[in-house]
C-alpha cells in the first residue's frame, strides 16, 4: 500500500530533562507539561478545543503545559479522559499512551555467539525499566551460561515448550512444560536444553528498586 498523503508538520517536542519517577514536584510538573503538549499536538488540538473536550479551563491547561502548575489527580483524570489516554501517560519519560503494539518482526533479539540461545524482548527496548520480559529459545542440547548479574536482580522463568535444566550455583533443576522457577540472578546460573528438540520459555527479569 502506498501512502501518498502528506502529514501536517508537528514541531519536535524535547523530552523532559528530569526523571518523572523521582517524586520531585519540579520533575513531575515538567514531565506532565511535556506529555500534555505532546499528546495535544499529536491530536492537532488547540488549547480551546481540549478545554471543551475535558472540562478544564484553557487558562489552567496553559499553566500546566508551560510547567507553571502541577495538576491535581482530579484535574489530570479529566484531561486524560478528554485525550482518551491513561493518566499514567502523563508520567512517562517516553512517548507511551497506555497501549503499544510490538510487531514480532520488530522485536529486539539477542543471539549467543554459538547461535544456540536466542532471547526476544517482549517490551519496548528503548529505556531502563524495573522489569523486562523475554521469549527464550534454546536449541536442542544447547546451553547459555551466566556468571551472574547485578545485586538483587531476580529471574523468573516458565517453560512453554520442551524441557529446560536450570542450574543456580551447582544446584540443578529440571523443568518440564508449564514448570517455572524464580531465583536471584546475581549468582552463577545456566540454562541447558537436555532434549533433542528446541525448548521455548518466557523470562521475566526484575531489578531491585532504586533507593535514591
Amino acid at each position: 500500500m502506498n501512502y501518498l498523503h502528506t502529514v501536517p508538520y508537528l514541531p519536535e517536542i524535547p523530552t523532559p530533562t528530569k526523571d518523572c519517577n523521582t517524586g520531585d514536584d519540579d520533575a513531575i510538573g515538567q514531565c506532565v507539561a511535556h506529555n500534555l503538549q505532546r499528546l495535544r499536538s499529536k491530536r492537532y488540538l488547540s488549547l480551546d478545543a481540549l478545554a471543551r473536550a475535558c472540562g478544564v479551563s484553557r487558562a489552567m491547561l496553559a499553566q500546566i503545559e508551560s510547567g507553571r502548575s502541577v495538576p491535581s489527580i482530579k484535574v489530570l483524570c479529566k484531561i486524560a479522559k478528554g485525550l482518551k489516554v491513561s493518566v499514567a501517560a502523563f508520567l512517562e519519560n517516553r512517548a507511551f499512551e497506555g497501549v503499544e503494539l510490538l510487531p514480532a518482526q520488530q522485536s529486539k533479539r539477542l543471539v549467543s555467539a554459538s547461535g544456540a540461545f536466542i532471547s526476544r524482548a517482549l517490551f519496548p527496548y528503548d529505556m531502563a525499566r524495573q522489569s523486562e520480559f523475554y521469549e527464550i529459545r534454546l536449541r536442542a542440547l544447547g546451553e547459555e551460561v551466566s556468571e551472574g548479574h547485578g545485586p538483587g536482580i531476580q529471574e523468573n522463568l516458565v517453560v512453554a515448550q520442551g524441557v529446560m535444566e536450570v542450574s543456580v550455583n551447582e544446584e540443578r533443576y529440571l523443568l518440564s512444560t508449564g514448570d517455572s522457577i524464580l531465583f536471584y540472578a546475581d549468582q552463577p546460573h545456566r540454562y541447558r536444553n537436555p532434549a533433542d528438540s528446541e525448548a521455548v520459555a518466557f523470562l521475566v527479569i526484575t531489578y531491585p528498586e532504586r533507593l535514591d
